[in-house]
């Protein structure tokens, strides 16, 4: 897959077959889009493209706090595993929000990017004030030569899908088997091991402190989870219990990420883990003594066992890391 990042990258290509949109996560409902992308390039012999952003547009628009699901890198991959051939990221500007609806149809999808057909989304709208929309499209497309397709909206338990259910389910309830459910994998976090305060090591229960890639990514609710880690140094992805919240048994004031790999013992300082969210085991408490915080992990250790023995991969998709 191309990737083509930022205006001065991109390379006009008139066989596009486009979709548009932030598609953070990547999730099941995006991934129907994306399937209809690529069976209608097919059939047109086109290139299946999709115009994303960065940042979100919200955050510019509204000046709004939105944690990301998935990271650039991370968007691509999975594009790149649904078929798509060619990604195309705007950054996100007022000036790009403050276009006229007719001239980002004919300026940046039409001259820059270059289209034979485009399918978006039943309530897409574009530009200014979001005064564009799916019938702006049609009208534009028949005077400029290219055609448009409506895609229905994709629903679970009468819910639509979307990254803002999913960014709920994550960072308010902690529930990362629900959310795996429509992203169609389990939620990651990517980042580097970082010098902790080695209390863990003190208390038989050492940990890894990531410093996720980016600050902007999605964070999920403070709590003990269940998980799986991947990465270079571990060899094999290896079991783990991740601890997100402040430490309150000592006092902590920081929120920390914090893994302790069940099976694995070494050195793990400048390496980069990818941490895959299975379940939430419980909130993060404040114990009265040490010994008391010691009981308590060495039941999450077994409960972690447990619901690791009994989870079952993803069907509809690979891990989010690599």
């Amino acid at each position: 897959m191309t990737r083509e990042i930022g205006w001065a990258q991109i390379q006009r290509d008139a066989s596009s077959v486009v979709t548009v949109g932030t598609f953070d996560g990547v999730h099941r409902g995006h991934q129907a889009i994306l399937s209809f992308l690529c069976e209608r390039a097919d059939a047109l012999g086109g290139t299946p493209t999709v115009l994303t952003f960065d940042p979100h547009p919200r955050s510019v628009v509204r000046n709004a706090d939105v944690p990301l699901l998935t990271t650039i890198d991370e968007r691509a991959r999975a594009l790149e595993q649904a078929g798509v051939a060619r990604m195309v990221v705007l950054p996100f500007t007022h000036n790009l929000a403050q276009y006229d609806p007719e001239a980002y149809v004919r300026e940046v999808l039409w001259e820059t990017i270059g289209l034979q057909a485009i399918a978006v989304g039943y309530d897409h709208r574009f530009g200014r004030d979001r005064g564009g929309d799916v019938s702006l499209l049609r009208t534009m497309g028949t005077d400029l030569g290219f055609t448009v397709e409506e895609i229905p909206p994709q629903s679970e338990d009468n819910a639509v899908i979307s990254s803002t259910r999913i960014r709920t389910q994550i960072a308010e309830e902690g529930a990362v088997d629900d959310a795996a459910r429509l992203l169609g994998r389990r939620y990651t976090l990517t980042g580097t091991v970082e010098q902790g305060d080695q209390r863990g090591r003190t208390i038989g229960f050492p940990t890894a402190n990531i410093g996720v890639r980016d600050a902007r990514s999605c964070i999920p609710k403070n709590g003990v989870y269940a998980t799986r880690v991947h990465g270079t140094a571990l060899g094999t992805p290896r079991v783990g219990m991740c601890n997100i919240g402040v430490r309150p048994t000592f006092d902590g004031k920081t929120p920390t990420i914090e893994v302790h790999l069940l099976d694995f013992a070494g050195d793990l300082y400048d390496e980069t883990l990818c941490v895959e969210f299975v379940q939430r085991l419980r909130d993060e408490v404040k114990f009265d003594s040490v010994d008391a915080l010691k009981a308590q992990l060495s039941k999450d250790r077994a409960h972690c066992i447990r619901v690791m023995e009994a989870a079952r991969p993803l069907s509809t998709s690979k891990s989010g890391c690599v």
